[in-house]
């Protein structure tokens, strides 16, 4: 199972990182738009878990890109924030399959990351 994590905050990054890594996941932790495009290019991900608000760029240009690029790609988009807190999130990225808040206990997020890398 391969993940990427597009995350701002370093220490939460690491946080889901090592929490996936013990379900023997190969991980791969980037911190904004540029190196996440970079990796899409080189890379198969079989689930991404996308901040939706970075400090350096945008989570839904990352999505587009991955939808075009990766079209098998999942995305789990998660935020702290109330933006699309109305489920739109479905509507405007097609690879989206769930949205959670960044609270959500990094063990329950590694469970969604295994369930929905083993649906595709």
């Amino acid at each position: 199972m391969n993940v990427l994590i597009v995350e701002s905050r370093h220490d939460l990054g690491v946080l889901w990182q090592r929490h996936l890594e013990r379900l023997a996941a190969s991980v791969t932790l980037v911190h904004g738009q540029t190196d996440a495009i970079e990796h899409l290019r080189d890379n198969s991900p079989d689930i991404i878990i996308l901040d939706l608000v970075l400090e350096e760029g945008s989570s839904l240009t990352i999505s587009d890109f991955a939808s075009f690029r990766r079209p098998d790609a999942r995305v789990i988009f998660v935020t702290n924030t109330s933006f699309f807190s109305d489920g739109s999130i479905f509507a405007h990225a097609q690879n989206a399959c769930a949205y959670v808040q960044s609270e959500t206990p990094p063990e329950d997020l590694a469970a969604m990351v295994e369930h929905y890398a083993s649906v595709r």
